[in-house]
């Protein structure tokens, strides 16, 4: 499998793919295409994520204020319960996230 080809058309929602799972852990691709959080939405998990960002870009927000720009390689280990929300992903082109949930 390669993560970047045949990706799903995600104009009209964003695509989450479970490409694999197990004791604790699950690994995704997710699709974006110009989508963001819900206003007012904040992720508060249960679980830790790991983010890769294999295309595309991205900005993240949390609720302590810390503001991230994502482009191509770059990752981010977010704790569990750590409060944030997708601002902003790229409109003109796929962003493509290869996340990593795992037990804290």
């Amino acid at each position: 499998m390669n993560l970047l080809a045949d990706l799903p058309e995600a104009r009209a929602d964003e695509i989450v793919e479970t490409l694999a799972s197990g004791r604790g852990v699950r690994i995704e691709r997710i699709v974006s295409h110009g989508q963001t959080s819900p206003d007012g939405f904040w992720y508060d998990q249960d679980e830790a994520e790991f983010v890769v960002l294999l295309s595309g870009a991205a900005r993240l927000c949390f609720a302590d204020g810390e503001v991230r720009l994502l482009a191509p390689g770059d990752c981010i280990d977010i704790p569990a319960h750590r409060r944030h929300r997708v601002e902003w992903t790229e409109p003109e082109r796929p962003t493509v996230w290869l996340a990593v949930f795992y037990a804290p």
